[in-house]
């Protein structure tokens, strides 16, 4: 409980246009949505971003604060906040519009200590912050143990063969890797699940997870396949499902001892099935809370107490 967590990568207001009627703002942006999913469940941790000092930019701060989620030195010396614009068809379909820019100085960044670093998504691979990330990555490594979600934006990762090497640079370096099925539909194309998982196994992670929607999760671990069933709930909406997933992962494995520093990453390294169960199933207990209700609004631990 008491192991520190650092995650590096972006936050952003999410502008949704629907067809008719006024845009609505949220805060958004994957790997801030897990270190709040993460301070929720009780862990201390701190998010490494890139924000301005704007309007939005004191809202995502706001926000920040209210939930106990320590921004580091540099992360809001941007020239202006982040947005991503998704507009939305009659089907409430949305495509993807970003006005984003991502540096990112490795310095502010410190896991010499110990402690689990996370990272992922646009932060992980859109330039020149994504050397940034990759640097901070190998640094910590030595220390820390790390935790990584692809999370893949197409309209700003060029196409799977450009981002393919970038994003398994990151999957060689960490310990627990988990992806959605449309990231991997989108970077290998039509290469089953379990192909995949195998092949990121190989790179060295000790826990590689694919997220199926509401379909079961499928997950890679202890030099077996499991399989998990999503759990029965009346479904809101699926926004930042997979980031509380994420969150409540690393929660369970960072409760288990598995993760925090290099001692903790042999004992994940052989880790036992009824060991890593229990961190999976609050994962999906926390995906469960999270798309009964509207928006990226993962549960507390309390919450997830009193769900159990």
């Amino acid at each position: 409980m008491n192991t520190a967590v650092t995650v590096v990568g972006e936050a952003l207001i999410d502008i949704v246009v629907p067809v008719s009627g006024e845009p609505a703002e949220h805060v958004g942006g994957s790997p801030a949505n897990v270190a709040i999913g993460l301070s929720r469940l009780g862990h201390n941790t701190r998010l490494a971003t890139h924000i301005g000092t704007d309007a939005r930019g004191q809202r995502i701060a706001a926000l920040f604060a209210a939930e106990d989620v320590e921004l580091t030195p540099g992360s809001t010396d941007a020239d202006r906040t982040p947005t991503a614009t998704a507009n939305l068809d009659a089907a409430g379909v949305a495509t993807y519009d970003f006005d984003l820019e991502w540096t990112l100085d490795p310095a502010t960044v410190d896991l010499s200590s110990g402690g689990h670093l996370h990272t992922g998504s646009i932060a992980a691979t859109l330039p020149p912050g994504g050397d940034a990330v990759h640097e901070i990555v190998q640094r910590a490594r030595e220390h820390a143990t790390v935790s990584y979600d692809p999370n893949a934006r197409p309209t700003l990762m060029g196409s799977p063969e450009e981002a393919r090497p970038i994003i398994e640079r990151l999957i060689r370096l960490a310990d627990v890797v988990k992806a959605s099925e449309e990231d991997v539909a989108w970077l290998y194309g039509g290469a089953p699940v379990t192909q995949v998982l195998a092949e990121w196994a190989a790179m060295g992670p000790a826990v590689c997870a694919v997220t199926q929607g509401s379909e079961e999760v499928v997950i890679l671990a202890a030099g077996e396949l499991q399989r998990f069933p999503t759990l029965p709930t009346k479904v809101a909406d699926t926004v930042g499902a997979g980031d509380s997933f994420m969150a409540g992962l690393i929660s369970g494995l960072l409760d288990a001892g598995l993760l925090g520093d290099a001692e903790a990453r042999e004992r994940l390294r052989f880790a036992e099935w009824p060991v890593l169960e229990i961190a999976v199933s609050r994962a999906l207990a926390c995906a469960a809370i999270t798309v009964s209700r509207a928006g990226a609004n993962p549960p507390t631990r309390a919450e997830l107490e009193v769900e159990v």
